[in-house]
C-alpha cells in the first residue's frame, strides 16, 4: 500500500465512529481521522478515557464528542467503526473484571450489529495478551495461543479473544466487513499516569525519584511501539481491501528486557531512583514479541520511531503533567499483577 492509496482514502469523507476515543490511543485516532478529512464521533463513558484528551479537538466541526458506554445498544449513521473500548491496562482491567469481559463481548455485539444495519467497515483493536504467556517465539498470527482462563487477567485475555470469535462469526455469517488487529504493547503521550503499564510506570516514578518497580527479576521480554506508528497501522489496515480482515500484529520487533527499559528510563531521566524487585505476579507473560511480516507484506508497514525517540516524547510529556499539577498522579489500585 502506498502513500497515494492513503492519501485517496482522506478524497471521501466518512463518517467515522471511534469507540474509547477519549482513551489514549483513541484520541491519537480521532485526531488522525479528522486531519485526513473525516467526521468523527468520539464515543467513551470515561472510565479510563479523558475529556483532556480531545479537548483540542472540540472546536472542529467535523468532530462530535458522545457520553456513552459500549455495553448498551447505540444507533448512529456511520460509514466505519473503530472499536477501541475497553481498559487495557491491568491496573483498570482488574478493577471490575466482569465489567471488562462485558466491555469486550457486550461492545464488540452490539458494534457489530451497529455495522450489519449499516453496512458500516469495522475494525476491532485486539491485543497481543491472545497470545498469553506465549510458547512460540515470537509470536505470528497462526499461533492460537497460551491462556489460563480463570486467571486474574483472564477478564482482559479471554474478553478479547471472544471479541475475535463474534467478528469472524458476524463476517462469515452476516457479511460483515471486518478488520482485526493485535497490538502489542504501545506508549506514548496521553498514557494515564496510573494506568499501572510498564513505561508510564517507569516515567513517573523516575521523575518523582521513588524506586522503579520490576516485576522478577526483570529478565521478561516486550516490544515497545510508539502510539503514532500504531495509529498509522490502524488507518492502513481500513484501508485494505474487502478480502483482507487480519487478524494482523501491530507491534514493534525490537526487544528488550524489562530491566533494559527501567535502565533507559533511569538514564534518559537523569533520576537518582533506584530498582526495587518484587516477586513476579500471576500468568504474566515472559516473552512478547510480534512477528509482523504481514503487516509489512500487507499493509507495507513498519513501526519507524525508535524507543529512544518514543521515550523522549513520552518522558516531556509526563514531565509537563507532573509540573503542572492539574493531573496529580493517584496510586495505582491494588491489583495482582503489573504490565
Amino acid at each position: 500500500m502506498t502513500e497515494s492509496d492513503l492519501s485517496n482514502t482522506s478524497l471521501t469523507p466518512q463518517r467515522i465512529l471511534v469507540t474509547g476515543g477519549a482513551g489514549f490511543l483513541g484520541s491519537h485516532l480521532c485526531e488522525r481521522l479528522l486531519g485526513m478529512g473525516h467526521e468523527v464521533i468520539c464515543m467513551d463513558n470515561y472510565f479510563t478515557g479523558r475529556k483532556e484528551n480531545v479537548k483540542h479537538l472540540m472546536e472542529d466541526a467535523s468532530f462530535e464528542l458522545l457520553r456513552h458506554d459500549v455495553t448498551f445498544p447505540v444507533y448512529l449513521e456511520v460509514d466505519q467503526i473503530y472499536n477501541l473500548a475497553c481498559p487495557a491496562s491491568p491496573v483498570h482491567y482488574q478493577h471490575d473484571p466482569v465489567q471488562t469481559t462485558k466491555t469486550s463481548v457486550h461492545g464488540a455485539i452490539n458494534m457489530l450489529g451497529l455495522a450489519k444495519r449499516t453496512g458500516a467497515k469495522i475494525f476491532q483493536a485486539s491485543t497481543s495478551e491472545v497470545y498469553g504467556d506465549p510458547k512460540v517465539h515470537p509470536q505470528k498470527e497462526d499461533y492460537w495461543g497460551h491462556v489460563n482462563p480463570i486467571g486474574y487477567r483472564s477478564c482482559y485475555d479471554e474478553g478479547k479473544r471472544c471479541a475475535e470469535t463474534l467478528f469472524f462469526d458476524y463476517h462469515r455469517q452476516h457479511g460483515v466487513q471486518i478488520k482485526v488487529g493485535r497490538i502489542f504493547n504501545t506508549y506514548g503521550p496521553r498514557m494515564h499516569p496510573s494506568d499501572g503499564r510498564v513505561v508510564s510506570n517507569f516515567i513517573v516514578q523516575a521523575l518523582t525519584g521513588e524506586d522503579i518497580t520490576i516485576y522478577g527479576e526483570g529478565q521478561q521480554t516486550r516490544s515497545f511501539c510508539y502510539c503514532l506508528d500504531l495509529i498509522e497501522a490502524f488507518v492502513r489496515i481500513m484501508a485494505t481491501g474487502d478480502d483482507f480482515t487480519g487478524p494482523v500484529n501491530i507491534g514493534n520487533p525490537g526487544e528488550f528486557t524489562i530491566r533494559e527499559l527501567a535502565e533507559k528510563v533511569i538514564r534518559m531521566t537523569g533520576s537518582s531512583s533506584k530498582l526495587s524487585f518484587k516477586p513476579l505476579p500471576s500468568d504474566d507473560p515472559t516473552q512478547r514479541k510480534p512477528d509482523i511480516s504481514m503487516a509489512r507484506e500487507q499493509l507495507d508497514w513498519e513501526p519507524t520511531v525508535s524507543l529512544d525517540n518514543g521515550l523522549a516524547k513520552t518522558i516531556a510529556y509526563f514531565d509537563e503533567l507532573l509540573s503542572n499539577a492539574r493531573h496529580p498522579v493517584v496510586p495505582p489500585m491494588q491489583v495482582v499483577r503489573s504490565a
